[in-house]
């Protein structure tokens, strides 16, 4: 089959090409998908999990992306709750060979029925950002109706999703970008934007959650405005600034297939919007991983177009 691989982590993204790869076998609780879509997060590259298996060992050539949405070919010895010919999403395990691949092993349990009239290429895009939003507005977070959310980074993957979700839960949503990012991140559901190079960021007023997605010193100055009894919540490592009476949060985004369903019946219902930059075929994805000008969105990969 053919793949994106990459061998030299000092390389990064220049590091991937397309190659011949053996076809994935399906282990006791796996199912092997057909892909038609993949997502990929950049920071792959960073990610020991990226070059090395649960026992620490050299696994190159690692196929990376985690994001998936195709069809069921196969079930592994063992395998229920899912049939071949499915439609599927979801997400791919850290440690295994990803799904920037025709084809992908991946545990039954990481994926999520897909409804037929969700396309592959919006349902690739989802599982990455959407969790990530998700478990960290409502598991981490604790958001409740009326409190008040800083996001930043919000005309980004995950924050158009972070804004979206903490406003259909009733939050007032504040989201923080650059100044081109204002009319993107309001357009998504921000009720104000801050920019975070020409605004004052200690100027606004306390809020409840603070999620955060860029770390350094714009997290410490976002804790220290977090109301009393609120929450920092970080993807971006270990958190360096806690709020002084509240709580700080960093955490990995973990798959769950009931909040996947969740999150595809929002996109279905029209409460939910994607964000996709750029579709590109599997032959030009290394190219197309590599851009030369800034993401404004997600960059999905697709396997099987029209099929």
């Amino acid at each position: 089959m053919k793949a994106i691989v990459a061998t030299d982590k000092t390389a990064g993204l220049a590091g991937m090409t397309l190659a011949d790869r053996p076809e994935p076998t399906a282990a006791i609780n796996d199912v092997i998908v057909q892909v038609h879509a993949s997502g990929f997060v950049p920071t792959e590259m960073d990610w020991p999990s990226t070059w090395t298996d649960r026992a620490g060992h050299d696994k190159t050539p690692s196929i990376p992306g985690h994001e998936v949405a195709g069809v069921v070919s196969a079930l592994g010895y063992g395998t229920t709750g899912l049939s071949v010919g499915q439609r599927v999403f979801g997400l791919a395990d850290w440690h295994r060979d990803g799904t920037l691949a025709e084809y992908v092993a991946i545990e039954a349990r990481n994926l999520a029925p897909l409804p037929g009239d969700v396309d592959f290429t919006v349902a690739a895009s989802l599982p990455i950002s959407g969790l990530t939003a998700w478990q960290g507005l409502f598991q981490h977070g604790r958001l409740q109706a009326g409190q008040t959310v800083l996001a930043h980074g919000a005309a980004g993957a995950v924050g158009t999703m972070v804004t979206q979700l903490a406003r259909e839960a009733g939050a007032y949503v504040i989201g923080t970008g650059r100044a081109a990012d204002r009319e993107k991140a309001l357009d998504f559901g921000a009720h104000e934007f801050l920019d975070l190079e020409n605004d004052a960021l200690d100027a606004l007023g306390g809020v409840d959650l603070v999620f955060d997605v860029i770390g350094g010193d714009i997290q410490k100055r976002s804790a220290a405005l977090i109301n009393p009894g609120g929450t920092l919540v970080s993807i971006v490592g270990p958190v360096e600034a806690r709020p002084a009476d509240g709580l700080a949060v960093d955490f990995v985004v973990e798959t769950d297939r009931a909040e996947l369903v969740e999150i595809v019946q929002r996109v279905r219902d029209g409460r939910l919007r994607t964000n996709i930059d750029s579709i590109a075929p599997l032959d030009q994805a290394v190219s197309a991983l590599n851009p030369t000008v800034r993401r404004k969105g997600k960059t999905i990969i697709s396997i099987r177009p029209n099929r």
